[in-house]
């Protein structure tokens, strides 16, 4: 019965819509795209119940959210195996396909779902985004490797592989943590082989796409939000596109003690505005937010971003009914 309730249409093969007798009206919202994180698949219980949570904040709001395979263990699986730059692109094949989203929508991006997000923004936006909420996301990589439960095989598997060698063309085309690993000890490296991250943030200095940061500035606000005890995102700063620094070469030493974060406005991609962030930033749209506790622990962090940024009113003379959607076949 929770099911039937929720009121979002996961796949299109997977919903059927039934009108109940009596049907309230709602607003007509401007619809909303949610990519999981890793260890997450589109349709798990957690995503149905933050789906509903917010069907009942926004009632008649249309939400999709983001699957790269129908099987729901196959599409956890893709979190941590694949091409990132395809998924993306398999995301925004999807997006053109889904006729609810032709005129633009919100977003929202947990954990590494946030800079895919990003990506999509920079490289495709059609349809566009209109505010993008990323939580707990790697918008500078990450300096070491997400630990795993002792149960989760796919993440074990995934670590083990990028130790081996995560700058390697295989773990490049291959192991989607590898994608996002910025080395502060390896940069160079990370310029010349990392397939995704540095290409996005534009870091290469031998190419840099203008269409990313005409894009991303496009946006009408990026909110991102650090968690305050997070230690799956190393350093966790990343999420306000903060990054360790590189260790002292002129003293030819590596770190000793804390080791410093470099923030966002101190950041060459930020002051020489290669993504478009320093523009969004000026004109006030970033929004920096913080959720106490550790990573992607929500609590009611969500509620007033969610509330102020998702489901705007786009004509308040048109009411569609709320309907129902049974969520059939998720096995």
């Amino acid at each position: 019965m929770l099911l039937s309730l929720l009121g979002v249409c996961l796949l299109p093969l997977v919903c059927r819509v039934a009108a109940s007798p009596v049907q309230p009206f709602a607003p007509a919202r401007r619809p909303l795209v949610i990519w999981h994180g890793l260890g997450n698949s589109y349709a798990s219980p957690g995503m149905l119940e933050f789906v509903s949570l917010i069907k009942e904040m926004h009632p008649g709001i249309f939400v999709h959210s983001v699957y790269l395979n129908e099987d729901l263990k196959e599409d956890e699986k893709a979190g941590f195996f694949g091409n990132v730059n395809e998924q993306i692109l398999t995301a925004a094949e999807q997006f053109k396909n889904v006729s609810e989203l032709q005129g633009g929508f919100d977003a929202i991006g947990f954990s590494q779902g946030g800079q895919f997000l990003r990506a999509y923004v920079e490289r495709y936006n059609d349809p566009p985004v209109n505010n993008l909420i990323t939580f707990g996301s790697q918008h500078m990589g990450v300096s070491d490797l997400p630990l795993c439960s002792a149960w989760d095989l796919f993440c074990q598997l995934a670590r083990r592989a990028a130790r081996g060698g995560v700058y390697r063309e295989w773990a490049q085309e291959n192991l989607v943590q590898a994608q996002y690993f910025r080395d502060p000890e390896q940069l160079d490296a990370y310029l010349e082989h990392n397939t995704f991250l540095a290409p996005i943030n534009n870091e290469r200095p031998d190419y840099r796409n203008g269409t990313y940061a005409a894009h991303l500035s496009a946006l009408r606000t990026l909110v991102l939000v650090l968690f305050s005890a997070d230690k799956t995102v190393v350093p966790k700063e990343s999420s306000w596109f903060g990054s360790y620094a590189p260790p002292n070469a002129s003293a030819g030493a590596p770190w000793g003690g804390e080791k410093t974060v470099v923030p966002m406005r101190l950041q060459p991609l930020y002051r020489n505005d290669w993504i478009g962030l320093r523009t969004l930033d000026e004109r006030g749209n970033v929004v920096l937010e913080t959720c106490e506790g550790e990573h992607m622990q929500l609590g009611d962090c969500w509620q007033p971003l969610v509330k102020r940024y998702v489901g705007e009113v786009l004509d308040k003379h048109a009411a569609y009914p709320v309907i129902e959607q049974e969520v059939l076949g998720l096995n």
